[in-house]
């Protein structure tokens, strides 16, 4: 799945938008990359002379990874629901991530009950996990959120 199609399951976009390539997507799995650039905007900030990406933006790239598995298998109106963050357990950093680096993303569906649902994510650089967690979601109407 290239962007454009990604674009049909997220509502992100620039800079924002996290997830450049869907490798694999199963009912409860997804693979995805996000090439990390020094053109990124939080570079700038994160840190000059030294650019690292963000953990958090590590976390929210698995999010937006997870998002696309569960917009794509387990809901029926795309277009008019969200996806919505209640929160992470067990975030691990292991390693830096920096511009050329490719991030590879594997997020699997741990549980679903209802509109709630849980999610295990590893990132990984070159075969090396950079960043592991638990995660937590609510599939939620647009007009509710």
């Amino acid at each position: 799945m290239k962007i454009e199609e990604i674009k049909n399951y997220l509502p992100h976009r620039y800079p924002f938008l996290l997830v450049d390539r869907v490798l694999e997507a199963e009912e409860n799995r997804i693979v995805t990359i996000k090439n990390v650039t020094v053109n990124e905007e939080f570079f700038n900030g994160h840190f000059p002379g030294a650019p690292i990406m963000p953990g958090v933006l590590q976390v929210e790239a698995m999010a937006q990874s997870g998002c696309i598995m569960l917009m794509k298998a387990h809901v029926e109106d795309s277009q008019n629901t969200l996806i919505v963050f209640t929160g992470i357990k067990n975030a691990k950093f292991r390693q830096q991530v920096v511009p050329g680096d490719q991030l590879k993303m594997e997020v699997k569906l741990a549980g679903m009950r209802r509109n709630f649902v849980t999610m295990e994510g590893k990132a990984t650089v070159d075969g090396k996990v950079v960043c592991e967690l638990e995660a937590s979601a609510a599939i939620v109407p647009k007009d509710k959120a």
